[in-house]
């Protein structure tokens, strides 16, 4: 009989290739790779920049990278991808060339699914304190009922695919920021009814929060079956109004990002509602906003092989008391290369991460 294993997947940012809109933005031929490889130490101990080692600088334009990629995650226990879609109306979406390579050409031959990251994207200007001012870019719209059955039949191809994952015999689609669609209940009926109409049992919808125990039961009362709980920032006591004073007052006095020690706060990362069936924990192996934000980041420092490891070991506890079909794990991310958030191989670690995430899923 074989044994039940954690279903890792793994959250995919579609940026590393230009695009005509970011090279008005942000000058030509500007990518992610653009602030990775420009960031700097702002304080005494902090690692920058992060370099690519086996898979390099990539070009997403590259069916070899996205090929290497899904190797690489597969090798190491990752079930699939969890591709950022960005969805802004019926003539406006960004970054799709990537996914839609992979969805064309049959190539690579690895699961995936899609998350709608629907958030206005917007131009910031950060200051001292964290804050900061914007200017927005493309706004996220909510067209009613029928941009939705639009937005479905774009993407019905990839729901149908033989990749796309499900979870209880359907397609697992995640929304980022759910409860900022106004009429949420009409999008998920409209989906559900179109899925099935389309030959399928329905959507299973994901939600993401990082306000998981505050959101769980509004997310939930919508239809969503799961909540994906995301909690590199969820500490109680950094939460308190004198805490955060003292903070911010830090930050503007010695011009540094938000520090925080990974140590000390990796088992934060879970709470008790993670172990809850209606609950998908996320593994956090690093974070480091800062070569997109500078001096007002983010940072989550000293994070190591070894504390990943228990951090990786205290979400998985969590995961087996739940149903087969149930343990299902977000990694954050596979290459968030912009937020220090990645598990793909760099200069320092090499592979460690990924060899450390495939001895606990052996071991599970």
């Amino acid at each position: 009989m074989q044994k039940n294993k954690p279903r890792v997947i793994a959250f995919y940012l579609p940026q590393f290739h230009p695009t005509k809109h970011n090279n008005e933005w942000y000058g030509k031929g500007f990518t992610e790779w653009t602030n990775v490889a420009k960031a700097k130490k702002l304080f005494i101990g902090h690692e920058q920049p992060h370099i690519p080692s086996d898979l390099g600088f990539y070009d997403l334009r590259l069916e070899t990278t996205r090929i290497e990629q899904a190797e690489m995650a597969k090798e190491y226990g990752i079930e699939g991808f969890c591709y950022y879609h960005y969805w802004f109306s019926p003539t406006r979406q960004e970054l799709e060339l990537p996914f839609n390579e992979v969805l064309i050409s049959g190539k690579p031959d690895f699961p995936f699914m899609l998350c709608w990251a629907n958030e206005t994207w917007q131009h910031k200007f950060w200051n001292l304190d964290g804050s900061y001012d914007k200017k927005d870019l493309v706004i996220q719209t909510y067209g009613g009922k029928n941009d939705y059955v639009k937005h479905f039949y774009d993407i019905l191809p990839a729901l149908k695919d033989h990749r796309y994952i499900c979870i209880d015999g359907k397609p697992a689609f995640m929304i980022l920021k759910p409860l900022q669609i106004p009429d949420l209940k009409i999008f998920l009926d409209t989906w559900n009814e179109l899925a099935k109409q389309n030959g399928m049992n329905g959507i299973f919808f994901i939600a993401q929060s990082v306000r998981t125990d505050e959101e769980y039961k509004s997310i939930l009362s919508n239809g969503i079956e799961i909540v994906n709980s995301v909690r590199h920032m969820d500490n109680t006591f950094y939460r308190k109004k004198i805490v955060k004073f003292i903070s911010k007052l830090i930050r503007i006095t010695l011009r540094v990002p938000l520090i925080r020690s990974y140590k000390q706060i990796y088992h934060t990362f879970i709470a008790g509602l993670d172990s809850n069936e209606s609950v998908a924990p996320t593994i956090i192996p690093n974070w480091d906003h800062t070569p997109r934000s500078g001096r007002g980041g983010y940072v989550i420092t000293g994070s190591t092989p070894t504390l990943f490891r228990l951090h990786l070991r205290e979400v998985f506890s969590v995961l087996k008391t739940k149903s087969k079909d149930r343990q299902i794990v977000f990694l954050k991310s596979w290459n968030e290369w912009g937020e220090g958030n990645y598990i793909e191989p760099d200069l320092k670690y090499g592979d460690c991460y990924l060899r450390v995430l495939k001895e606990e899923i052996d071991s599970y």
